[in-house]
């Protein structure tokens, strides 16, 4: 059994996606538009065709899947929870790298510091208002 996030955009999911890979250095595995889709009817909007209907990100074993909501839905609502990037090992700075590159544009909530209780540990809210937390072991 696996659980794993998945995340709603208004009309930007790839733009995230591709911010994503950039910051995280993974790679989108699958982009599915909802043109061909049975999605696509006549009531969709034509400029929604080439929206993201289904994605899928991975990134050194992790992954989460992300798409557009379908026009008229309300726009996301990001509150509740956070996405979590742990990074193993040694690398702080790896993982000061990746708190650094998806803080940029967005806002950062907690800096990446020590914490009391070890490691490094960072919170912030990227530019498409996901809310993400950063840590590493050291």
């Amino acid at each position: 059994m696996q659980i794993e996030s998945y995340l709603f955009f208004g009309g930007n999911c790839e733009e995230a996606l591709n911010f994503y890979k950039q910051s995280l250095g993974g790679e989108i595995v699958t982009l599915m538009r909802y043109e061909g889709s049975p999605m696509d009817t006549a009531q969709l909007a034509a400029n929604w065709k080439q929206k993201v209907m289904h994605s899928t990100f991975e990134c050194e074993g992790a992954r989460f899947m992300a798409s557009d909501t379908m026009p008229g839905q309300p726009a996301p609502d990001y509150s509740g929870f956070a996405m979590s990037l742990y990074v193993p090992g040694s690398d702080a700075e790896k993982a000061r790298r990746a708190f650094n590159a998806l803080a940029e544009g967005g806002k950062v909530t907690m800096p990446f510091t020590p914490p009391f209780w070890g490691g490094h540990f960072g919170m912030l809210t990227d530019r498409f208002g996901v809310p993400w937390m950063v840590s590493s072991e050291h």
